[in-house]
Formats: structure tokens, sequence, C-alpha cells
């Protein structure tokens, strides 16, 4: 620990990289990054965090880093920074060095973070605001940054890296997954270490999922609003720490080392049962807020190079995120600090991909977003993060935010087009046969360019954000009111329905209904092209009672709700992705074509009701909303079957449909009226249970 180095008394010049604190030479090299600081002092605590023991001025700065080598020091070392320069808020600089700054390339945090005026770099009700100058020091209260050990060599398991075709991803929250998991030891419950139990793992793998996405695990705090309100920021989408994991995620939440080694055991135990890991990570935003928020980190360092700030008045951050701040990652050395975050993440600690929250802001110039931004390049030729999962959300809040269909390369991205779709159709409230066949076949208006696979499309219905798939069916409007913000949180006019009652009813024809539709939907989504991403709990009917905006309840709301699982339905679910696997039809990585353009590739027909191609009075045609779709390969693929008939019908009623020649047999019935394994002649009649999506196998 710190209290047993002898500290030298003063540092060695050391090198400029790499950034943060490194083990070396029998002591540890500093580098931190500002292109406009005077002078960067490192300060040296003792174990604890709460008494400062020297001031070392860092040596630089070269090339803008600052720099430093402290013989004779380890692992354990507590330290923060203090950067002195300009304190012009009008000019974009908030230098203040009466605050005590966390390294952002810390490996191991310390301390609990408080909202106290202390961490402002300004005085809090002062009548000059940003102009004024707080010089109380905030050491007693603020962050620290402890150096890590080495991360000793383990016999880790090799990563699944599973075929994108194969991909199936399950978005879950680490502590909402068993917080409320009556068969999880109740002392791992909400953990990194739960989520490796073995029951989670075998849930994961009966229901067959491939891919984890976790819902945001760095170190996060709580925004000034939740905290007055006595709430925490349940999702995590508030980082500070970006090398990190989230203390509050993990069983043995006091020690940073053991919090590590916990995420590290946790992924790999899901590798060797063959479940990839992938990480929804916030590099567009810090926690540190608008111009108006603490100075805990970068803000400190450099606010100028760190935050894009407004043209036309640089006391005031760009706000393209909705969160106040925007991170400049234009600016090479913080594209320098997001890669080096996401390597970390996959060299040490395992993760297989990441999925980038608001990633246009990541390749936004001052011109607007470009697919070739300087990040983009960056990050597609890393010979370590080229390999793993890339994932967008292809929107933010700026100018021109919504980019479904730009990213660039290997991203996937968030197909929000296929959500409303999907729920428009089964909910009849005016998606047409057309939108939901482009949606169907992995959206090729938006990825059937620059040889981007239909993989590219990551479909779902419903996802963290917005109403779970039990509440789409069960609620007419977002009910909101628990998150203290007047309902006025949360998507308005979410594409929902609640057949007859609001919430929860006793009413066995509305909630047979409901039951329905919510089958379909979510057959739908298994068996679309491209690549489905189910929402955690989705597949055994879990309620938030309509709150559409979760992210502040943690709690029963926010958690899954095991208890009232509908095991029924996730049998349903599992067989459907059973038959997703075992048809190669239903997961390609290859565009289909259409029916007699090739004999070489696998096509696509869309059929009328009557069993004859759709033609575009067909597609046109307001009021009819039943069709089918027929799949068939070149030659019969191994495992699989040679020709495949979708069949969709929305209406409440039953429709005749006209089936093609051949023998055909029934392997999903979502509405559960039909017999199983039912085996139907063609050319012939077949009525299609209403509200019900039913797929058929060619015999012959």
């Amino acid at each position: 620990m710190t209290s047993e180095f002898q500290l030298a008394p003063a540092l060695l010049e050391g090198v400029a990289e790499p950034m943060g604190a490194e083990l070396r030479d029998g002591g540890i090299n500093f580098a931190v990054f500002s292109e406009h600081a005077e002078m960067i002092e490192l300060c040296i605590f003792d174990a604890a965090g709460s008494r400062e023991l020297r001031r070392y001025p860092l040596h630089g700065p070269h090339n803008d880093v600052f720099h430093g080598f402290l013989p004779g020091a380890g692992a354990g070392l507590v330290y923060g920074l203090r950067a002195h320069g300009p304190y012009q808020p009008d000019a974009g600089h908030r230098f203040n060095c009466s605050k005590l700054l966390l390294d952002p390339w810390a490996r191991e945090i310390i301390g609990q973070f408080g909202w106290r005026a202390e961490h402002h770099g300004y005085e809090l009700g002062h009548p000059e605001g940003l102009r004024s100058f707080d010089t109380r020091d905030n050491a007693g209260y603020a962050l620290k940054a402890r150096v890590a050990a080495v991360a000793g060599s383990t016999d880790r398991p090799p990563p699944p890296r599973h075929r994108p075709a194969d991909v199936v991803m399950y978005e879950v929250h680490v502590k909402g997954f068993s917080a409320a998991h009556p068969d999880i030891p109740e002392d791992l419950r909400g953990t990194y270490a739960a989520l490796a139990h073995p029951v989670a793992i075998e849930h994961f793998t009966r229901l067959g999922v491939t891919t984890l996405s976790l819902l945001p695990v760095q170190f996060c705090v709580d925004e000034v609003g939740l905290a007055n309100r006595g709430m925490h920021n349940y999702w995590g989408y508030n980082t500070l720490g970006f090398f990190c994991p989230d203390p509050r995620l993990a069983a043995h939440h006091a020690d940073p080392a053991a919090i590590a080694a916990e995420f590290r055991a946790m992924v790999d135990a899901l590798h060797r049962s063959g479940i990839e890991v992938v990480l929804d990570v916030v590099y567009n935003h810090t926690a540190e807020g608008n111009e108006f928020g603490p100075t805990v980190s970068f803000r400190g360092l450099d606010n100028h190079s760190w935050y894009r700030l407004l043209p036309d008045d640089k006391s005031r951050c760009e706000n393209l995120t909705g969160c106040g701040n925007t991170l400049n990652v234009e600016h090479p050395r913080v594209t320098q600090f997001v890669l080096d975050s996401l390597r970390y993440w996959v060299s040490e600690m395992g993760v297989d991909g990441f999925r980038f929250d608001l990633a246009p802001v990541l390749g936004r110039k001052r011109s607007g977003y470009d697919p070739g931004a300087a990040f983009f390049c960056a990050l597609l030729q890393d010979p370590v993060l080229s390999r793993v999962h890339l994932i967008a959300e292809p929107w933010d809040a700026g100018h021109e935010g919504y980019q479904l269909g730009h990213f660039p390369g290997r991203f996937m991205e968030w197909n929000d087009r296929f959500r409303d779709a999907v729920r428009g159709y089964w909910l009849l409230t005016g998606v047409g046969r057309g939108e939901l066949a482009r949606r169907f076949t992995a959206s090729s208006d938006f990825f059937h360019h620059r040889h981007r696979p239909p993989t590219a499309s990551v479909n779902f219905v419903s996802v963290h954000d917005g109403f779970t798939l039990a509440d789409v069916v069960s609620y007419r409007q977002k009910h909101n009111a628990a998150n203290g913000e007047q309902n006025r949180d949360g998507r308005d006019n979410e594409l929902c329905a609640n057949f007859g009652e609001e919430g929860e009813t006793a009413d066995a024809a509305v909630n047979a209904t409901r039951s329905r539709v919510r089958r379909a939907m979510i057959a739908t989504l298994l068996l679309a092209q491209g690549t489905p991403l189910v929402c955690a709990g989705d597949e055994f009917g879990n309620s938030q009672g309509g709150n559409n905006n979760a992210y502040c309840q943690d709690n029963h709301t926010g958690w899954l709700g095991w208890e009232n699982a509908d095991r029924e339905f996730c049998r349903f679910v599992a067989s459907v992705l059973d038959l997703r696997r075992a048809e190669p039809l239903l997961r390609r990585d290859r565009w289909f074509v259409a029916s007699g353009q090739s004999d070489r590739d696998a096509t696509v027909m869309w059929l009328a009701t009557d069993g004859n191609e759709m033609q575009t009075r067909d597609w046109h045609a307001g009021g009819q909303h039943a069709f089918a779709c027929l799949l068939s390969a070149p030659a019969r693929p191994a495992g699989g079957s040679a020709q495949l008939a979708i069949l969709f019908n929305p209406e409440p009623q039953a429709t005749d449909f006209g089936l093609p020649a051949g023998r055909w047999q029934l392997a999903i019935d979502s509405s559960a009226d039909l017999p199983p394994g039912a085996e139907f002649p063609g050319p012939a009649q077949l009525r299609v249970p209403g509200r019900a999506l039913l797929v058929l196998r060619r015999l012959d």
C-alpha cells in the first residue's frame, strides 16, 4: 500500500507513453495528456486516500503529454492529479489547481462520489456564475486512482467467436437479471458472479442465445438530479471510469482488484459455455455533465480538448447527447483514449465486442457526421478491435443525428425501423405488408450497399429503453410517475395497445389476445433475416408496470420478475430459436434474390393469400394484411429444408391461405391452435388462425 513505499524526493523524467500509470522498471511511469495545461502535479495519498503525502510536478509536456517516473513505488499506490493553467471559461479553459482530478486512464478507483459544491471549479450561486472561481480544495472528497497490479497469467478459455449469421443477442442488465432470482444464492444476486452462476448459464443455453449484450458496466455515478431525489442511475449511462468495472455490480464491491477479478471470472465462465459478452459503452459523454457540472477529471485536465464546445460560445458545451456534454472524439488524443479503453476491455477483461451508445457522436466532425471519420478508420484497422463485434446505436441528439445504415465496415446497427414495423403490423396500426416484408428480410433499403451483409441489421421489438414486450400489448400509454418527473420522461406515443383494459387484468379474453400477439411478434423477430436481439425478460413475459423509462428504477420495477415468469412462453421462444438454428434459410449471411433471378442463390417469393405471387396491386391493397413468404434454397442445405413457407395473419379472424405444391409440415404455430407437426398437402387451402405466424417445412 502507499504508506509502505519510500517515496522518492523527485520524479525522474520517465516516458510519455502509455497513458495513465504503468508498472515498469521497479517503479511507476505516469503519463497525462493536456494540450493547454501549464503544469500538472502528481499527488500521492495514503492507502485510504484520505491524506495527501506528497506532490510532484510532472515533466514535459512533450507532444502535449506530461510524464514522470516514480522509482520504488508499486501496485496499490493511490494518486490524483492537479492541473495548472488558465481559468478562462469564455475561451474554453477551466483549469483550477484546487481540484483534485481523477486520471481518465485509471484502472482502479477508490472512494465514494458525492455531489458537493467543492467539486465545482466555480462558486455555486455566485452572481458571476462560471466566471467565478472556487478556491476550496476538494481532495478530501474526490475519487482517486489506485495503481493496479499486473493481472497474473491464467489459463483463460478462448472466446467462442460465433459466426455472425449464428448470433442471437440477449440484452441484459447485470443486476436486473438476478436481483430477484429465487434460484441464485442471495449473496450473489445482482452481481457479475450471478450472471455466471450455473442457473443463469442454463437459462441462456436452454433459451438458445449466443451473445449477452450487457447494459453499461463501466464505473458510473448518479446524476445530481437523481441524487437529490434519493434515486440512482440504474442503467449506468453516466460513465466516469472507462477502464473500471462498476463496483455496484460486484459481490466484493469494496476492493477494485477483486471487482476486476470477478468480472473476468464471469467472462471466462460464459466463454466456457459458448456464450459471448458484448458491452454497452458510452463514449459520447461523461458524468461531468454540462458546463455547470463538476470538475472531477476531463474538464479540469483540458476542457477545451476533451469536450466539444459551442463555436460561438466556448464557455458552453455542445450537447449532442442530451446529457449535457459531448466527448470530442475528433481530437486525436480523445480517439486514443477511446481506443485504449476498448482494447483494455478486450485484451485484459476478455469481452467480445461493444454496442456504442449514441454512436454518430464518434463520427462527428465540425461539418457533421462522416462514416469515414478518423475514429472509425482507426477502430476498423486496429489489430485487436477489428476482430470483435461492433454494434452502433445509429442515432444521437444532434442535427442529422439519425444515421441508420450509414456506419462503415463490419458495424452492425440497431434497427428501430424493424421494431416499429413489427409492432405496427401485428397491432394493425397502419403498417402494410410491404414495410414488414422489407424489415423481415434485413432492411435491404438501409443495409444492402458497400458489401454489407444482412447481419448488419440488429432486429428488435423491445429493448431496455421503452416498453417491455409484455407491456407493448398491455398498455396504451406510459406510466412513469415513479421516476419523479411527472410522467414527462420516456418516449411518448410508443406503438402499443392494451386490447381493452389498461395494465394487468383478470379478463381471460384480453389476456388470450395479448398472448397471441406477443407470441407472433417475438416469432417474427427470431425468424427474420438479420441479427435478432431479445430484451431480457421478454422471453417469459416480464413487465415493468407500464414504465417505459426505468433508468432509475433499481427495484422490482427494473429487475426481472422471475416469480411471475410465463414458463410456457419461454419454451415457445426456445423452440423458435431451435428452428432458427436448424434451418440455414433462416440465418443467412448473404442477401436473398427475387424468385426466378438466380438458380445458384437462395430466393424469396412473397405470396398473397390465394397462393399466387404478390403483384404491385397486392402490395398497395391497404385493407389486406395477411400474406406469406416462400424461402427457397438452390439445393437442400445440410440438416435443413430446401423450402420454408412463413405465413403471417395479423387479422383477429382466421384466414384461408393457398399452399404451394408439395408436402408441408408445420414447424411453428405461434397461436398453438394447430396440431404440432401436422402435415398439409399442396396445392390446397390451409386455414391459418387469427393473429398468428406459421412456419411450414417442405418435406418432398
